[in-house]
């Protein structure tokens, strides 16, 4: 795999997808699915050239250009970091072994289940925010919104042509689900309840960006971690994408507060609304609204699910490599004569004391068997 995309193919990818004829046909048969829903539920604005960052290498040099695009003419493309030939795998009950090319049986399940969950959040959020481009406050917002839309539905391809790369029929049956599910759908929700709600207004986008795509920055951190390299490498790529999505997000909600309170200043007031701008309440009501149902995705701190992943080094902790290199070896317990011990301070108490943390552990998003608020993602430390 080289690190450049070849643009020469009808998909855009590095992965070398023309030496295997059997999945590029399987992608180039979904391809006019995907496009037809783009058109269906896509950003409604019509437009003709948007000034479009594409991805074109994998490399620290350098991997994207910008120019003028037609959105439904951009290069979708399939990008996976450059592989580290010697990888291991860093934690679980397979930790020192060669990280796995192919999928093994006995996981196969668990890690299609994952896939699908994180392919179904890429195009929900692009029909959450589907009619966002009519009301604009600037044109710069309006590329943001774009540059966000295109980033998630490339986002889509890394999953599905995992799914159909790695998960013979039922990975192409799960790809053209993804399709079909839509975003606040009655008869076919999206999988996960945060990616059912509406997104109205551009407050909701940059709370959305700044709450929900942070969440989606560990999750797909945590997947990085997967011992399955194909996936380890595809999240990778993503995260740096991901990056301008919360850039987004951070910078659209300081405006608003910043726009807020010199309104304030300038007229002595705190109903601000008359004047232009949104009152601090109502800001503080979205906050809380996004930052729940964000909070939310996280889950909880115990979840047998995520356990298992863990233990089978599908999904590790947001730096997991790096956590492990930082955390001092733990001492064995000290074991005591029970007849010497003092009330509270005997040998089953020593050996609670250094029960493993479960630091970096939480329920997983996607459980079926669960209510929507045990629906969340690995958890990781808050930035």
């Amino acid at each position: 795999m080289t690190t450049a995309a070849d643009y020469t193919e009808k998909i855009p990818n590095n992965v070398s997808l023309h030496e295997d004829r059997r999945l590029q046909r399987a992608l180039e048969s979904w391809q006019p699915n995907f496009l037809s829903w783009w058109d269906a539920m896509g950003p409604a604005l019509p437009t003709r050239d948007v000034y479009l960052r594409t991805a074109m290498n994998v490399g620290r040099d350098g991997w994207a250009q910008f120019g003028f695009v037609p959105m439904r003419d951009y290069r979708w493309g399939i990008f996976l970091a450059e592989r580290d030939p010697g990888r291991m795998i860093g934690f679980g009950e397979h930790k020192g072994e060669p990280a796995w090319d192919k999928v093994p049986g006995e996981y196969r399940a668990d890690l299609r289940r994952l896939i699908v969950v994180q392919g179904d959040t890429e195009p929900a959020s692009v029909e959450q925010q589907r009619n966002l481009g009519a009301t604009a406050p600037s044109l710069y917002d309006l590329r943001n919104l774009f540059q966000v839309n295109v980033e998630e539905g490339r986002h889509l391809w890394a999953m599905v042509y995992l799914l159909q790369a790695y998960f013979g029929r039922d990975g192409r049956e799960e790809a053209e689900a993804l399709l079909h599910r839509s975003s606040g759908s009655l008869e076919s929700p999206r999988i996960l309840g945060a990616f059912n709600e509406e997104t109205p207004d551009w407050l909701s986008f940059y709370m959305f960006t700044y709450f929900t795509d942070r969440d989606g920055k560990y999750q797909l951190g945590t997947l990085k971690e997967s011992a399955f390299d194909p996936l380890s490498r595809t999240c990778e790529f993503m995260l740096k994408e991901e990056a301008h999505h919360m850039m987004v997000g951070t910078t659209g909600i300081d405006r608003v507060v910043q726009r807020t309170a010199q309104v304030m200043v300038e007229n002595d007031t705190d109903d601000v609304a008359g004047h232009g701008a949104i009152p601090l309440d109502v800001i503080q009501k979205y906050v809380n609204f996004h930052y729940s149902v964000s909070l939310d995705l996280f889950g909880g701190e115990t979840s047998t699910n995520v356990a298992n992943y863990y233990t089978a080094g599908l999904k590790g902790r947001w730096l997991e490599t790096r956590v492990h290199r930082r955390l001092p070896r733990r001492r064995e317990p000290v074991e005591q004569d029970p007849g010497r011990g003092r009330a509270g301070s005997s040998a089953e108490s020593s050996a609670r004391s250094v029960q493993p943390a479960r630091r970096g552990v939480c329920r997983d998003r996607g459980d079926p068997g669960r209510g929507e608020a045990e629906l969340g993602r690995v958890a990781a430390p808050h930035e």
